[in-house]
């Protein structure tokens, strides 16, 4: 029963900015760490960035500097705002998401996945 929907993704030109999002929904009991992928045709999926429950933060080092990951508990929901955008940048984004769930009285933590949002940086 637990989602992750990404939302937010699209065309922009280079040097422009997109914000992504991620909301996570169902029989939550806790979420965990939250994380941003990417995937770009031919090409392995990659970590763009990650955020824990305690806030802590990593990136990727092609993105560091212009993309910014952060999480509203209360919404439940992961953002990746992305600027400086290059064409390389274009992808398809994935979130993935530790979360805790109930289930028949039992807490069970499972690695969950978005569907992903598409990302087109080109002029």
């Amino acid at each position: 029963q637990v989602q992750l929907v990404e939302s937010g993704g699209g065309l922009v030109q280079p040097g422009g900015s997109l914000r992504l999002s991620c909301a996570a929904s169902g029989n939550i009991f806790s979420i965990n760490a939250m994380d941003w992928y990417r995937q770009a045709p031919g090409k392995e999926r990659e970590l763009v960035a990650g955020v824990t429950t305690g806030g802590s933060t990593n990136y990727a080092d092609c993105v560091k500097g212009r993309f910014t990951i952060s999480r509203d508990n209360a919404k439940k929901t992961v953002y990746l705002q992305m600027s400086s955008l290059k064409p390389e940048d274009t992808a398809v984004y994935y979130c993935g998401g530790e979360i805790a769930s109930w289930n028949w009285g039992i807490v069970t933590t499972n690695k969950y996945w978005g569907q992903g949002t598409q990302v087109t940086v080109s002029s």
